[in-house]
């Protein structure tokens, strides 16, 4: 009797397809709608969301109705649960390419006992870091978070700025809260900017986080806006569960500044001659 053929693991099997790697590496940098997949990928919707419903099937593509609208829905891919996925493609081809450590490991970063690393002030450059704008609507949470946690994961070698569209007077005692509990960064000095449509150049990176942020004309305009949909977790309500919110957040957060952070430092590596 023959032995049965070894099947492909489910991730290689769902990567494979052509329209599916597309969507994949579109996800992998920023979240979207079907109708901006459609038309980033050019394929008609039926097929897009049929190939999206396999991933979302798979775990792999979670979706999170805008806070915009609530008819809509933004797309985001797992890279966490994709670089687990990949390591098992590795393991079942052959033992020695497990790796050493474990996917999705930050790299080497200052521990969270250590002196906290402030965001770099808005227009002060000491040197050709890449500069990293992240928005939301108040500025008292998600976008102070997502700069402090870049600035504390790159050991500052990332110049990190939040700002709002609608500024509240100050930040959330939550968001400070959380990251003084959990990171041993301190922000309790930050006080909330207003988003300048002036200055939107100067940054390498834009990041919006808020689902109504990113309809702002000034932002859709600039190319390569990277949008991370994610609630306020102020909307929570009750003090466990605005508890709970933040450190949610404050967790896909920093799992998002960790995978950002390598593309970040590709794109401004200085040429290599031979």
């Amino acid at each position: 009797m023959e032995a049965a053929e070894p099947e492909a693991p489910a991730f290689l099997r769902l990567a494979a397809h052509p329209l599916r790697w597309r969507l994949l590496t579109a996800l992998a940098t920023s979240d979207y709608r079907v109708r901006e997949l459609v038309e980033l990928l050019d394929r008609p919707q039926n097929l897009v969301s049929y190939h999206l419903r396999l991933l979302r099937r798979s775990g792999l593509v979670t979706v999170r109705r805008s806070g915009y609208d609530a008819r809509d829905g933004y797309h985001h891919l797992d890279l966490e649960r994709c670089a687990h996925a990949l390591t098992g493609v590795g393991a079942a081809l052959h033992p020695a390419l497990r790796p050493d450590t474990a996917p999705g490991v930050a790299p080497s970063t200052p521990a969270a006992s250590t002196s906290p690393t402030a965001p770099a002030p808005l227009g002060v450059r000491p040197s050709l870091r890449p500069r990293v704008l992240f928005a939301c609507t108040g500025n008292s949470a998600r976008s102070p978070v997502a700069a402090a946690l870049l600035s504390h994961r790159s050991g500052g070698s990332v110049e990190a700025a939040s700002a709002g569209s609608h500024p509240r007077s100050r930040v959330h005692p939550g968001a400070v809260r959380v990251l003084r509990e959990h990171y041993g960064i301190d922000i309790a000095d930050h006080r909330p900017r207003r988003l300048d449509a002036a200055a939107l150049p100067r940054f390498d990176q834009l990041v919006s986080l808020c689902d109504r942020v990113r309809e702002i004309p000034e932002l859709r305009a600039r190319p390569g806006l990277v949008h991370w949909s994610m609630p306020d977790p102020a909307d929570a309500g009750g003090t466990d569960d605005d508890r709970a919110a933040f450190q949610y957040m404050a967790a896909e957060i920093d799992t998002r500044v960790r995978h950002l952070l390598p593309v970040l430092t590709r794109v401004n590596e200085p040429e290599v001659r031979s």
